[in-house]
């Protein structure tokens, strides 16, 4: 390859994967503020049902995002892959921003989380439309028997995204006080995103049209009804499955396992201290983020199958055992106790109803350094426990600050997450876009991508902790295990599907 044609293939993987970064970041800043925003915009009374509410609204992104591909898609197949991306990049911007300027549900009540939700609907669509025509845009510009390579670098914006995403949310919380986050410094990093989408639309506004669709769209050769040719068409149909249910719906819930899943099961199941945690997850990513590109330039080599099809096995085979040691490695149970300490910190809320919460806290320091603080809300009513469903109403909060060791024993079990992540991530955009033709590319690509991870991948979170709460209602004394069963069976069928009917090497790829 030339020294002319790589600085020109460099100044496109800049380009899309910039834009396609800032569109992750901000994606992932509502997820990763799940635990926040269910205080915001969801009625306080039951946190429970206001956290799962908040999942099933991150989750609802997701659900829209393969309509979002068919209509972002069609008009990339269409008009090109240039314009279409610029439009979905100041869709998704604009949503996030205006979600960090919704009053909270204590000021406008049920409006605020419609509103969250129609933006996080607006935001799904555009993010649907987002991909395809990235990965599509970098794979055309791309030498023969190099896609993988340079398509992986498009791979590695999720993750870059995700991490920017924690270090913007970390800053935020050294500079504030808990206080001043938990009141609108939370609000910061969804402002933030509107100076980078600007950035970003500055530099994709000098991008050149894809020369591969350039040269079709002069030929004639465009599609006229890219939706009726990609699914219409019986044997297009049937590669549009076989890329859904034999490679992107495994890599979906494996990559939404490794990253998102681990860092809520740190916050909610294992209780850690939410900065330790965004702090720990950084780390993670930083070390394995280079492993997209080293199994992207890999499949060019040996083929997209079996480097896809062994990270899904490896994940099947190991999640339970990973997060068995995680939950272990910071369990308190199996620590020594120095230090306990209850105290009454406050009696609040009395009214005409003589009703009152009485918080109490609960701090234990333990020989290894691990520190844990439970806070106690009782409820009362005339001086009585408020009694709720036959229960009486208690709330509690528990946070665990991680001693060094534990720390870098769970930055391991987590990068060891994210290497399944990078072998089923890594090839994946070359594979999808060699499996159609230039005319239905964009469309027939974005379907499968975004209904493996938009809804296989994307409700991943909610479902999880769904079953990790009901095992645990239900006395399972491993009910924190119990959510893996959703990512280990849909990547066991995936798993299964690949590699019977998946060629390795597919000498018909379309160029």
């Amino acid at each position: 390859m030339s020294t002319k044609s790589t600085k020109g293939i460099w100044k496109v993987i800049s380009a899309s994967s910039m834009g396609t970064m800032i569109e992750w970041y901000d994606f992932y800043i509502f997820g990763s503020l799940a635990v926040v925003i269910s205080t915001k915009f969801f009625p306080s009374d039951n946190p429970t049902a206001a956290f799962l509410s908040t999942l099933a609204t991150f989750a609802a992104g997701f659900v829209v995002r393969p309509f979002g591909a068919l209509f972002f898609g069609r008009l990339g197949d269409l008009i090109g892959r240039k314009y279409t991306f610029m439009v979905t990049l100041l869709l998704m911007g604009g949503a996030t921003f205006l979600i960090g300027c919704i009053p909270s549900y204590e000021t406008i009540g049920f409006m605020a989380p419609l509103l969250v939700l129609i933006l996080r609907l607006l935001q799904g669509l555009a993010l649907g439309g987002e991909y395809g025509g990235a990965a599509t845009y970098v794979a055309e510009h791309a030498p023969v028997g190099q896609r993988g390579y340079w398509t992986s670098w498009i791979q590695t914006t999720a993750t870059v995204g995700l991490f920017i995403s924690l270090m913007v949310i970390l800053a935020t919380r050294n500079i504030l006080t808990p206080e001043q986050f938990d009141a609108w410094g939370w609000r910061v990093p969804f402002w933030v995103s509107i100076i980078m989408v600007f950035v970003s639309y500055l530099i994709r506004k000098n991008m050149d049209e894809s020369p591969v669709f350039a040269k079709a769209k002069a030929e004639g050769k465009t599609s006229t009804n890219p939706l009726k040719e990609s699914f219409g068409n019986r044997y297009n149909l049937k590669f549009v499955l076989l890329a859904l249910f034999g490679a992107t719906m495994g890599q979906g819930v494996v990559w939404y396992t490794g990253q998102f899943y681990a860092m809520n099961f740190m916050k909610t199941v294992m209780s850690i201290d939410s900065s330790q945690v965004d702090t720990l997850l950084g780390i993670a990513l930083i070390l394995g983020t280079p492993f997209f590109i080293f199994f992207g330039w890999l499949s060019d080599k040996v083929g997209r199958k079996y480097i896809m099809m062994g990270g899904m096995l490896l994940a099947i085979l190991l999640y339970r055992p990973i997060y068995k040691s995680m939950y272990e490695t910071t369990s308190v149970a199996n620590k020594t106790e120095m230090v306990e300490k209850t105290t009454l910190i406050a009696e609040l809320k009395e009214n005409k109803k003589q009703t009152m919460d009485s918080i109490y806290t609960t701090n234990k320091e333990y020989v290894d350094g691990t520190t844990f603080q439970e806070i106690k809300t009782v409820h009362l009513e005339n001086g009585m426990a408020m009694v709720v469903d036959g229960k009486a109403k208690v709330d509690t909060k528990t946070t665990i600050k991680i001693n060094t060791a534990d720390e870098w024993a769970l930055i391991f079990l987590v990068f060891v997450q994210v290497i399944f992540v990078t072998m089923v991530y890594g090839p994946i955009a070359a594979f999808l876009v060699e499996m159609f033709p230039v005319k239905i590319r964009y469309t027939s690509m974005s379907l499968p991508y975004h209904v493996g991870n938009g809804i296989f991948g994307g409700l991943l979170p909610a479902i999880s902790t769904y079953f990790v709460i009901n095992a645990k209602e239900a006395g399972n004394p491993e009910f924190y295990l119990e959510g893996l069963w959703y990512p280990i069976v849909i990547a066991a069928v995936s798993f299964v599907v690949g590699m019977v009917y998946i060629k390795n090497k597919d000498k018909n790829a379309h160029i």
